[in-house]
C-alpha cells in the first residue's frame, strides 16, 4: 500500500475506534496479521481491513508490507509505544480498583451523652458481628441534616411529642453523686451543702436547675438551693465531676444506668421522674438502600430491649 493511496484523515481530532487500536496492538506486537487474527478470534482479512481503516483515518502508513513479513513504519512505532503505554496504565488502574474492596459503612449521628454513656460501651458488639462494616460516628449537640451530611442514622433526643421514627427509650431524671457524697444526703434539704454540677443552659436566663424540674415536681419541691454551681460545656464533663465526688448532677436514665449499677454513682433519694423526653431513631433515604444501616437499626432496638429486660 503506497502512501499516495492512503486517504487523507477526516477532519476529526477524536480517538480512532478502540477495536482498531486493539487490532493494531496485536499486529504490531506479533508483526503478523494472521497471528493477530488468531488472538482476537477474527479472520486475517478482517484484521487487515481494520489496519487499513486505521491508516486511512490517520493519513499515514503504520506497516511496511513485505513478502510474507510486516515491519512497523516510523509512524507505526510511535503509535505502538503510545498504545502499549495506555494499555499498561489501564491494566494498572483496573488492578488497583479490583484490589480495593467495596466500602461498607454506616454513618451515625447522636448527642455526645448518648454516644459516651450508652452507644460506645455497646458498640463493640455490633462491630464484632459486622467486621467488614466501618462505623462513622458524629457525636454533636448540633442537629445534623441526614441527607445533606450524607448520614444513615440519627438518634434524636427530643420532647416525646416531637419525636419521629421508632422510639428507643424515654428518659427519667434523678440526682446522682458519688457514694461518699451520698452518705451526706439524707433529705433534699442536705443538697444545700453540696455543689451543683450542671451544663450551660440552651436558653440564656434559664436557671441551672432547669433539668431538675421533673424531679422537683415529683418531690413536691419548688426549687433546690445548693452551696455553689460549677457549669460545664458538655454533660459528659458534669458526670465525670460527679463520679470524682465534686458534687451532685442530675442523672439522665437510662444513659447512666451502667455507672449506677457499677457503683460509681448513687441515687440518694430513690427513683427518678419522667422528663417527657425520649430518644428516637431517624433514618435517611440512603439508609433504605444500605443493608448495614438496616442491621444497625435492628441492633439498636435489640440492645434497648435487652437492657430493658436485664
Amino acid at each position: 500500500m503506497r502512501v499516495e493511496n492512503v486517504k487523507p484523515p477526516p477532519p476529526s481530532t477524536g480517538l480512532p475506534p478502540l477495536e482498531l487500536l486493539r487490532s493494531f496492538e496485536a499486529a504490531a506486537r506479533t508483526l503478523s496479521f494472521t497471528q493477530a487474527a488468531a488472538e482476537l478470534f477474527l479472520t486475517q482479512s478482517a484484521v487487515s481491513r481494520q489496519i487499513q481503516q486505521l491508516e486511512a483515518s490517520l493519513g499515514v502508513l503504520l506497516f511496511e508490507r513485505r513478502h510474507r513479513a510486516l515491519a512497523l513504519t516510523e509512524a507505526g512505532g510511535v503509535l505502538q509505544r503510545a498504545v502499549v503505554e495506555s494499555l499498561e496504565r489501564l491494566r494498572d488502574a483496573t488492578a488497583r480498583l479490583r484490589a480495593v474492596p467495596t466500602l461498607r459503612q454506616v454513618a451515625i449521628t447522636c448527642t455526645p451523652g448518648f454516644a459516651s454513656f450508652w452507644l460506645i460501651p455497646r458498640l463493640a458488639r455490633f462491630t464484632a458481628d459486622h467486621p467488614q462494616v466501618d462505623v462513622r460516628l458524629s457525636a454533636k449537640l448540633e442537629v445534623l441534616d441526614l441527607e445533606r451530611d450524607r448520614l444513615d442514622v440519627a438518634v434524636r433526643f427530643v420532647p416525646i411529642e416531637r419525636g419521629t421514627g421508632p422510639a428507643l427509650f424515654e428518659e427519667s431524671v434523678m440526682p446522682l453523686c458519688a457514694p461518699q457524697v451520698a452518705k451526706l444526703l439524707r433529705t433534699p434539704d442536705d443538697l444545700a451543702g453540696q455543689t451543683l454540677l450542671t451544663i450551660e443552659m440552651a436558653h440564656p436566663g434559664d436557671p441551672p436547675t432547669t433539668d431538675w424540674e421533673p424531679w422537683l415536681k415529683l418531690m413536691g419541691l419548688a426549687d433546690v438551693r445548693m452551696k455553689n454551681t460549677v457549669r460545664f460545656t458538655h454533660y459528659t464533663e458534669a458526670v465525670a465531676a460527679a463520679v470524682a465526688g465534686h458534687g451532685v448532677v442530675i442523672g439522665r436514665m437510662p444513659l447512666l444506668r451502667d455507672l449506677v449499677q457499677g457503683g460509681s454513682l448513687v441515687a440518694p433519694f430513690g427513683a427518678g421522674a419522667a422528663s417527657r423526653r425520649a430518644y428516637f431513631i431517624e433514618s435517611s433515604r440512603r439508609a433504605a438502600h444500605n443493608a448495614d444501616a438496616q442491621d444497625f437499626i435492628r441492633w439498636l432496638r435489640a440492645e434497648t430491649e435487652a437492657a430493658r429486660r436485664s
